[in-house]
This record gives structure tokens, sequence and C-alpha cells, in this order.
């Protein structure tokens, strides 16, 4: 097979010819690598890849992160799993968000290999936070470069996560839990707008579900300014959707885009296996 990368709409790029079940040559890695760094996230068609491959892939990119807050794979606690059953309500990862910007080291990125999709619906929503960098009006950009701001995973998953109570029943069931971690860590403080590590380029490093203010403005202030960027970001032009098939693989970085995950296939079930892989402080 020879490896072609085709972009994927407004965000993100396909990686074709190549099989993840195999060891890929080291001209395939650097350029899924830069691929990566370049689009934001990839996308795999058509892999039938073992759970162990699945690791060993996640650490070809560095070491793991095991979540502390999502239910784990019973025989693989590098795997995260991300399931909604047919009589539940709400799913996990349905607002928009960038994943572990609660840490003070954020995550590179997540894998998320699909196991048992519904017959319609389920999609993901990608957003590019270099596209939306780079569409701030002047006067905005100059305002927020300079800036940081405050990320805290205690009000999503602490054990008063009043602003989180319609997703009590993802507690409830045992897909999220652990608010006994949550509430003893500490919040880490984050650019506003960071230098990505690998691209170089600047992207927005804020968003709707993990950063909780700016630091130096009033709480009216910081919150009008969150909102101003978070309807900015969400704009359609920075945004496409990856529509899942059996076999469908998607790798995103953390640092450059958010994604969000719809919720309109009720009544049938989804499971997900997510790896979360550790990166560097941005700071």
């Amino acid at each position: 097979m020879t490896l072609e990368i085709r972009k994927h709409g407004r965000v993100g790029a396909e990686i074709l010819g190549v099989d993840l079940a195999s060891p890929l040559p080291e001209t395939d890695l650097a350029a899924i690598r830069a691929a990566f760094a370049d689009h934001g996230v990839i996308f795999f068609r058509d892999q039938q890849i073992t759970e162990e491959q699945h690791i060993a892939f996640a650490q070809s990119w560095g070491p793991i992160n095991i979540n502390r807050f999502f239910a784990a794979h019973p025989r693989y606690p590098e795997i995260a799993l991300v399931v909604k059953e047919p009589d539940q309500q709400h799913n996990i990862g349905g607002g928009w968000h960038t994943d572990h910007s609660y840490d003070f080291a954020p995550a590179l990125g997540s894998i998320l290999v699909a196991r048992e999709l519904p017959p319609q619906g389920g999609a993901t929503a990608f957003a590019s936070m270099t596209a939306a960098y780079d569409g701030l009006p002047p006067a905005l950009k100059a305002q927020v470069d300079e800036l940081q701001a405050v990320h805290s995973a205690r009000h999503v998953f602490g054990s008063k996560a009043a602003a989180y109570e319609s997703l009590q029943d993802t507690r409830s069931d045992g897909r999220i839990g652990n608010a006994t971690a949550a509430d003893v860590l500490d919040d880490p403080v984050h650019p506003v707008v960071i230098t990505h590590p690998l691209s170089g380029k600047r992207a927005l490093y804020v968003n709707p579900s993990f950063t909780v203010r700016v630091l130096g403005l009033s709480d009216e202030a910081s919150a009008d300014l969150l909102a101003t960027l978070y309807e900015h970001a969400k704009r359609p032009e920075f945004q496409e959707d990856f529509h899942w098939r059996p076999g469908s693989i998607a790798f995103w970085d953390n640092r450059s885009t958010w994604h969000y995950a719809y919720n309109d296939y009720h009544g049938h079930r989804r499971e997900m296996h997510r790896i979360t892989i550790e990166g560097v402080s941005l700071s």
C-alpha cells in the first residue's frame, strides 16, 4: 500500500494506504506525524486492530495517560470506555471541549477506535483552534495574545459539579466517576493562546467545558471574553463532522482542536475505545 493524505473538508485529514495492525515503516510514521501536526486531527478507515494494537500505536507517540474519570476497559486499563447504552439518555462528550486541559501538562492527543456503532447518527464534530485564532478580529487577537486562563476538572467531575447535574446519570451508571480524585486536583493556568509544540502555529487554548476564568479580569469581564471567544470558535467555517463507520479511527490533537460527540442515536448502543497520550507543559 502507498500512503496518501487527503484533506477532510475544513478540518483534519484522512490517512489512506496504511494498516495500523502492522508495524509501519519509519517513512509512513513520519508522514503521519507531520499530518497530525499540520491538520490537528487525522482519520483512518477500514482498520481492524485489537486492543493490544491500539495500545501499541498509542505508545509509539508517547506515554499513555491512564484516565482517572472514565470507566476503564476490564482487561486493558490504558483504554477508557466511551459507551452509551440504548436506555441511556446522555452521552459522554456531548459538548464542545478539549480533553485534559485541566492537567498541568495537557494531553498530546486522544485515539478513538469505533467498536460498536448505531445504525445512524453518532458523528463527532471537530473544530480547528488554529483556524479560529487566525480568524479573530485583529483587536481581539491583540487582546488575548498575552492572557492566561484557569482550567479545572472539579466543576465537571468533582463532588460539587452542580453545573453538570444534567449528566448525573453518567455517574450513577458508572460511566464517569472518581469525584474524590477530582476534588483534590489543583487548577492549572495555561495561555489563552498557545504556540503549538509540534507545528509552531498559534491556537486558541480555552474551551467551554474546562476553562473557568481568565486571569487579571473581573468575573464579569472574564465571562464576557470567554463567551465571545467560544461564540467565535463555534463558527461553521472552523468545523467539520466525522461520520463513523466500522473500522474508523480518529486521532485528534488536544492542543489545537475541540470536539463534540452528537447525541442523536437514542435507543441504540455506541461503544468507542479511547486512549489518551501524555503531553507537555504549554506555559
